[in-house]
């Protein structure tokens, strides 16, 4: 896929969306429980979920971290899942206070291939999540693939089905400037496209990539 296929497509869909504003949260602590959180439900769940813990006045690495599995299970319920996303948020919590006593700050100084390394290792942490934590919370470049990307290019015939998550992702490091804030608007484009337009059963009618070549699959993307 070469560079200006891709800054055709953003160009369509920040002409269509505008910009998109994201990561929505109030602080870095928030972006991060909004990306364990989100795995495998849509973003107005998150929503309430964090709308709680903050009620509770629960939104920060110590609140969480001395709140019991049980409890925090509870609040999240909204976020679907609850009881697993509890005990990933608790590992994250604990790996968190175990290597930096819980300082958020202490993860600045990390070059983006350690962090993204050290996610990994936390349990219940996979790639894209670990990826929207370095992009969207730590501003380090990494492009975030999700299901929208693989469902969206695969479409476009710019990927081949199956495509592993790194080698989708590469297409974006090799064709595009790694910046923050252009993979930051991208993946959310992204996103914005493929929850209207592109989805399971694509409605292609109107879309803004509607008159590039595309093939009208329903799966496996």
């Amino acid at each position: 896929m070469n560079r200006e296929k891709l800054l055709e497509i953003y160009n369509r869909l920040y002409t269509y969306y505008g910009p998109q504003h994201w990561w929505p949260g109030e602080t870095r602590f928030e972006i991060i429980v909004g990306a364990i959180l989100t795995q495998n439900t849509n973003w107005t769940n998150v929503e309430k979920a964090i709308a709680n813990l903050k009620k509770g006045g629960y939104l920060t690495p110590a609140g969480l971290h001395e709140l019991p599995a049980d409890r925090l299970a509870q609040l999240i319920r909204p976020a679907g899942y609850f009881n697993i996303k509890a005990r990933r948020l608790k590992c994250f919590l604990d790996w968190l206070f175990d290597e930096y006593d819980g300082l958020l700050e202490s993860l600045n100084g990390l070059g983006l291939s350690t962090l993204r390394e050290k996610l990994l290792a936390v349990k219940g942490i996979g790639p894209e999540t670990a990826d929207s934590i370095c992009l969207y919370a730590f501003q380090k470049p990494i492009f975030v693939v999700d299901a929208y990307t693989a469902r969206v290019f695969g479409r476009h015939g710019m990927i081949e089905a199956p495509s592993g998550y790194e080698q989708i992702q590469e297409i974006f490091h090799e064709g595009l400037d790694k910046d923050v804030q252009f993979f930051n608007e991208f993946h959310a484009l992204i996103v914005q496209v493929g929850k209207n337009h592109c989805k399971p059963k694509p409605i292609c009618n109107g879309c803004p990539l509607e008159d590039l070549p595309h093939q009208i699959v329903s799966e496996p993307y």
